[in-house]
């Protein structure tokens, strides 16, 4: 399988809808002057979701992404690729701190 054949199989998991691809979008996130991700984001159109029309997909590693993926739905306030990774990191921050109670 290729690389979107794998996050559209990631999306049809998580999220229970058909998936096609729509363009690769870079993603560069700054945080206090440091990089915290860059990378590219696949955007994908969806069908047969009841909310969202839209979904963000990406691999942590950018090639494997049944092993290490993120699919974020475009729902607001998510409403861009840089939307999704903000949103993805910030879900991250916070499951880092409940790990560590």
């Amino acid at each position: 399988m290729s690389y979107l054949e794998d996050l559209r199989d990631v999306i049809r998991r998580l999220h229970g809808a058909e998936a096609t691809h729509v363009e690769s979008v870079p993603v560069k996130e700054v945080f206090q002057g440091q990089t915290v991700w860059e990378g590219i984001v696949e955007v994908f159109d969806l069908a047969g979701h009841p909310t969202a029309h839209r979904a963000y997909a990406w691999a942590h590693d950018g090639k494997r992404p049944k092993e290490s993926s993120v699919a974020v739905l475009h729902i607001a306030p998510i409403t861009s690729a840089a939307a999704a990774v903000r949103a993805a990191l910030i879900q991250e921050y916070r499951n880092l701190g409940t790990e560590e109670s």
